[in-house]
């Protein structure tokens, strides 16, 4: 028997079969290009299929957890059109002469990590939502279809992070629970957890790994633990 500990975002217990959920990862090389404005109309193309994807996730959490949490998405499609966040990629693609997945991967970074840096732990949930939505145009401009998370029976999913439009996408019959190694019980995705009545317990610390498939375990989100092949 092994136990976490970390922090309860919703107060339920669930027990189950672990399931592990790995992104995919998108390695993102810096690509020297002097076409600049063919990049920049990438990226613009780019954000207009998100946005149509964040208007469907938005279309889906309003039938399901109401206007006030599908608000969300709102935020997210906003974020897409913020001002300093588009300069900065079409800075960064115009004076380093780089490609569009870069320049919106380090442009992910900077406001992530100026987020994070902030007093207000609020605002400092707000970094996750920063790297959602630039993942999401990563994804787009790399043809990555990473995203929806599905499973054949009811399971615990264990992952590093989940973001909003992974929860909001969740088949809820097929989830027991979800645990995290990282994330904030101030973030979008905790709120929603507890709008869904989702037991989840976050930071937990422990980075998943395939050794956890299949394993029985219990989520205690009311003192935020987990543990692992209990007796």
């Amino acid at each position: 028997m092994t136990k976490y500990t970390g922090k309860g975002v919703y107060g339920a217990v669930a027990m189950g079969k672990i399931s592990v959920f790995k992104k995919q990862d998108t390695a993102i090389k810096r690509i020297h290009t002097e076409d600049s404005e063919g990049e920049k109309k990438r990226v613009a193309k780019a954000k207009q299929a998100a946005t149509e994807q964040l208007q469907s996730i938005y279309d889906k959490a309003l039938r399901e957890v109401g206007e006030t949490n599908a608000q969300i998405f709102e935020i997210h499609m906003m974020m897409l059109e913020d001002d300093d966040y588009n300069e900065s990629i079409e800075n960064i693609i115009d004076s380093q002469k780089v490609n569009a997945e870069y320049a919106v991967a380090v442009t992910a970074d900077n406001f992530a990590e100026m987020f994070a840096s902030m007093d207000d732990p609020y605002m400092q949930a707000r970094a996750a939502d920063v790297k959602d939505i630039s993942q999401r145009l990563i994804n787009v401009l790399t043809h990555n279809h990473d995203g929806v998370i599905s499973f054949e029976k009811p399971v615990i999913i264990a992952a590093n992070d989940l973001v909003p439009s992974e929860i909001m996408q969740l088949d809820k019959d097929k989830v027991l629970a979800f645990v995290t190694c990282h994330g904030s019980i101030n973030s979008h995705t905790a709120i929603l957890a507890r709008i869904m009545n989702i037991p989840a317990v976050v930071n937990l610390g422990t980075d998943f790994t395939k050794e956890y498939d299949g394993r029985e375990a219990i989520v205690d989100g009311y003192n935020g633990k987990l543990i692992i092949s209990p007796n």
